[in-house]
């Protein structure tokens, strides 16, 4: 199983800069035209922060440009691709481009089944060549960091009861697990304690996330997590501690599962002139504000 995974295309209500004077449209665009080459691929996950601020306008593009690429990809006639809400994310107007997120390569809604009502979340699943996808949804509405609702983590352990053939793709947007980085303990999932209860003993082999905006990999338990970097930009970490610096460069990464080495984690790094400029640049001041600002009550 080749998943192409991305992740924070922070696409705008329309094809133009965004306040930190990056167009997030070519930035997918160059992305998809760097990974055209590849081969064997059975999937794409794009996890989260789709839309920058939930335009429906923006899920259309999207939807139009991950389209046409997955189209594209496979031994046939494309791939499916699954999308999950992020918090720069609007439920509704995902819902109303996207459906569940799980998008059959013709473009047709392919969900096997669903977590409903709406409300409890965007969550989801979906079998490719004996490979289950399931999708969650972390967002929590106004704010940065995400929360697994207790009624998503019961309908996960209920249709983990069955095993997959091959095993469980678990995809969400906020990372259970984090750097000794200020933004990304504040800003992290807030219960990866209680998703490690609910995959116990389960045949998830993976778990792939995004939001850092970096490529991170650890381990929840003993399933692998992967943190692939954003399509909008990347996090640079040699700032010093404290501080935040985002530097041009769309990526994305390539998830092998199977075989005798499986999974490995391969990140893309788009060609561009412009690449490590860059985007903003927060010091220590600016950066706990931003944490006190978003970070949740307690």
């Amino acid at each position: 199983m080749r998943i192409l995974h991305l992740s924070d295309t922070h696409l705008e209500r329309f094809d133009a800069p965004n306040r930190n004077g990056v167009n997030a449209t070519d930035s997918l665009r160059l992305m998809l035209a760097e990974l055209r080459h590849q081969r064997g691929v059975d999937a794409i996950v794009v996890t989260g922060d789709l839309a920058n601020d939930g335009a429906v306008e923006a899920y259309q593009a999207l939807r139009e440009l991950m389209g046409g690429f997955a189209r594209s990809m496979g031994t046939g006639s494309g791939v499916p691709v699954f999308y999950t809400t992020g918090n720069h994310d609007e439920r509704e107007a995902f819902g109303k481009v996207l459906g569940s997120g799980h998008l059959a390569a013709d473009g047709t809604d392919g969900v096997v089944s669903a977590l409903f009502p709406a409300e409890f979340g965007c969550a989801a699943v979906s079998v490719v060549d004996g490979y289950r996808f399931i999708t969650l949804d972390s967002l929590v509405p106004g704010k940065v960091h995400g929360l697994l609702s207790g009624a998503q983590l019961d309908w996960l352990k209920e249709e983990l009861r069955t095993p997959s053939e091959h095993g469980t793709v678990l995809a969400f947007h906020h990372p259970p697990v984090t750097l000794d980085v200020p933004s990304q303990r504040a800003f992290g999932l807030r219960n990866p304690g209680e998703l490690a209860d609910a995959i116990r003993g389960s045949d998830v082999r993976v778990i792939l996330t995004g939001h850092f905006h970096l490529q991170l990999f650890g381990f929840l338990e003993a399933t692998p997590v992967w943190v692939t970097p954003g399509v909008v930009n990347r996090i640079d970490l040699t700032t010093a501690y404290g501080t935040e610096r985002a530097v041009r460069g769309a990526s994305a990464s390539l998830v092998e599962l199977g075989g005798e080495t499986g999974p490995m984690f391969h990140t893309f790094h788009a060609r561009d002139p412009r690449a490590h400029e860059t985007v903003y640049q927060l010091d220590a001041e600016e950066t706990r504000s931003m944490i006190q600002r978003h970070a949740p009550k307690e």
